[in-house]
């Protein structure tokens, strides 16, 4: 799985600010989701990742915990989170150059609940991470200067 979602943001900002705006207020539907997922998961081996907690950090560095992520690099301009489990390895990468910020995902999966897994979560997660990039450029919109 890849996948590759970009937006031109009304300022700029780093990825990690970038990513304290989008997790301050998770979408509703992501608890719910994370829940099922984790019920599900867990019978086939997987960890429970438990969903996303909203916390804020500012300086990050590899070794540190983004809620079910490891942070592997993070500098100005670039954060790169993996997450490794019995089913699949999730790289995210969100890179910021100007206004310009862009969010890659990659999954490699190791075996067939891993690639079922995917079937459901890859479609489902397009769409989440493109709502969470208008959601971000509608904050950064009404934010005052």
């Amino acid at each position: 799985y890849y996948d590759s979602r970009g937006t031109t943001l009304p300022v700029a900002v780093t990825p990690v600010q970038a990513w304290n705006l989008i997790m301050a207020k998770p979408q509703p539907i992501l608890g719910l989701a994370f829940r099922i997922r984790d019920a599900i998961s867990a019978r086939f081996g997987a960890n429970r990742v438990g969903g996303f907690s909203g916390r804020q950090r500012d300086d990050l560095t590899p070794g540190d915990h983004l809620d079910f992520f490891t942070v592997t690099h993070s500098s100005p301009d670039m954060l790169i989170l993996i997450a490794k489990d019995s089913h699949l390895d999730v790289m995210t990468t969100i890179t910021t150059s100007g206004r310009v910020l862009t969010v890659i995902a990659s999954v490699v999966t190791h075996n067939r609940f891993g690639k079922a897994y995917m079937l459901v979560v890859g479609p489902a997660h397009k769409l989440i991470v493109a709502q969470m990039l208008r959601n971000l450029r509608a904050t950064l919109t009404r934010k005052p200067a």
